[in-house]
């Protein structure tokens, strides 16, 4: 059987959230590069992968996907098995414990520590922009604020959706990432059970391999 591809950079952090699911489950996959400075990702044959124009897109067989949430629930029920059961379907109280949280992560978390890492990170490396301070401080006040709900939430379980690890927890890795090499890491020090689970994460096999290939790019001279 032909291995799965993904297609966009691997550094990229909606990418990485498709690669880690990969990882955990076992399978075998090809990264596809796509080359932004060509504009490669607004090229017909990509558009016919994803139809905005963005990364990740993914391929198994005839099946072509797009959006990496979506992508990664696909992969973890294509090749759950009894040790392997990242999104708890079979436990339907679990199952909806995973999806609050993963809903978490998309509207409530990605969008409180996203924009720190592109002004930190993304928008100095990869477009020569100066980091807006008023932004970065604003969106520190709130991922305050939501770093309090989980701080609650994680009191009482060692992970987002209970006391097992699950795609909720998974699809914060890449963001999370590479905030920790931003100035504003030790913020999670002011929350020791979302530190200490974010720790349990990146000791996970999966998060190290990816980690490993996923060093944050350097400010333009």
């Amino acid at each position: 059987m032909a291995p799965v591809k993904v297609f966009g950079p691997a550094q990229s952090t909606n990418v990485a959230r498709v690669l880690v699911c990969l990882e955990e489950v076992g399978a075998e996959y090809e990264v596809v590069n796509v080359d932004f400075k060509v504009k490669e990702h607004k090229s017909p044959e990509h558009l016919k992968r994803n139809p905005f124009g963005q990364i990740p897109a993914f391929q198994d067989g005839d099946l072509y996907l797009f959006e990496s949430r979506a992508i990664g629930k696909y992969i973890l029920r294509k090749y759950k098995t009894s040790e392997v059961d990242l999104l708890r379907e079979g436990n339907l109280e679990e199952a909806a414990m995973v999806d609050v949280w993963t809903e978490v992560e998309t509207h409530q978390f990605n969008p409180a520590l996203s924009p720190i890492v592109f002004q930190c990170i993304i928008n100095p490396a990869l477009h020569g922009i100066p980091t807006n301070q008023k932004v970065v401080d604003e969106t520190v006040e709130k991922l305050k604020k939501v770093l309090e709900v989980y701080e609650a939430r994680l009191s009482e379980s060692m992970y987002l959706a209970g006391n097992f690890v699950s795609f909720a927890d998974l699809s914060h890795f890449s963001y999370t990432f590479y905030f920790m090499v931003t100035p504003y890491a030790s913020l999670f020090d002011s929350y020791p059970h979302v530190k200490a689970w974010w720790e349990r994460l990146v000791a996970r096999p999966s998060i190290k391999k990816l980690g490993a290939g996923m060093a944050p790019p350097t400010p333009k001279a």
